[in-house]
């Protein structure tokens, strides 16, 4: 009778022993997984609970970046959405880029320029082609919202010509910037 307990408490700590064993093993893939910047240094040698408390840490920080950049993408879309309504203007196709849209607006002429962040255009020459045209200038601003260039180019249009069409503008910008 004393064979069959002691072979089962013997039994008992290979088990324990292996689930150690096997423990330790885990919290040390853990460990590796963590990045050494996002490391707490410490003179002690590292223990499994403060592998477990730095990657919990680490869990966090990437939760939170997580939500930071989901933020950043609603505010994005949020942004185009706008721009899509503009004023009961034609809808613009972001996924087309770059992307040219003028509109006359009484004396004022307003030229609206969308290219990516990757691939911008030469600015001076776009303002080149508006004053070859007649316009003058009367202020030129850009905005970068995530991986877009937005351009608003805002001219007095009374220095046009009388027949003048804002297709025959668009079309030479196009030429410039495609």
């Amino acid at each position: 009778m004393k064979n069959g307990s002691e072979e089962a408490k013997v039994e008992r700590k290979t088990v324990e022993k292996n689930r150690r064993i096997h423990m330790k093993h885990l919290c040390f893939k853990l460990s590796k997984l963590i990045p050494k910047e996002d490391k707490q240094s410490s003179k002690q040698a590292s223990t499994a609970s403060n592998d477990l408390d730095q990657a919990a840490c680490y869990i966090k920080k990437l939760k939170e970046r997580i939500e930071n950049l989901n933020q950043k993408k609603t505010a994005t879309i949020k942004t185009e959405e706008l721009i899509n309504e503009n004023n009961g203007a034609k809808m613009i196709e972001l996924n087309r880029l770059p992307l040219i849209e003028i509109k006359e607006l009484g004396s004022v002429l307003e030229v609206v320029l969308i290219s990516e962040l990757g691939k911008p255009f030469i600015f001076h020459k776009v303002i080149s082609v508006l004053e070859e045209e007649g316009a003058v200038v009367i202020n030129a601003s850009f905005s970068v919202v995530g991986d877009k260039i937005y351009h608003t180019i805002l001219t007095q249009a009374d220095g046009l010509p009388s027949g003048f069409e804002a297709s025959t503008l668009s079309q030479r910008i196009n030429e410039l910037v495609l």
